[in-house]
């Protein structure tokens, strides 16, 4: 499984609206092929900036199913207006799992 994390910074005074228009995308993720999970997080010191946590079954399932689709585009008309800057995405691999 393949974990996506995209730093988000949203416009000053938003969050209200942008955590909402996170709730109404849910589906859209949850519809995703290959999407496993999907959460976001809010950043305690920078209240403004979140963290969205996606599991995907494999990179391709985001960079090529996901953001090829339509429910991309509608995940982007939802959340993009309250965006400060572009998102910061990466992708990540667990190689030692602790506990």
């Amino acid at each position: 499984m393949i974990h996506e994390i995209a730093e988000i910074t949203i416009k000053p005074g938003t969050a209200e609206a942008f955590e909402a228009a996170v709730r109404e995308a849910v589906p859209l993720f949850r519809r995703a092929k290959g999407c496993v999970s999907m959460r976001i997080d809010r950043t305690i010191e920078r209240p403004d900036t979140y963290r969205l946590l996606i599991g995907w079954a494999t990179l391709e399932n985001h960079t090529v199913d996901f953001r090829g689709s339509e429910d991309f585009q509608a995940w982007r008309a939802l959340v993009g207006g309250y965006f400060a800057e572009p998102p910061k995405v990466e992708h990540l691999e667990t190689v030692v799992n602790g506990f």
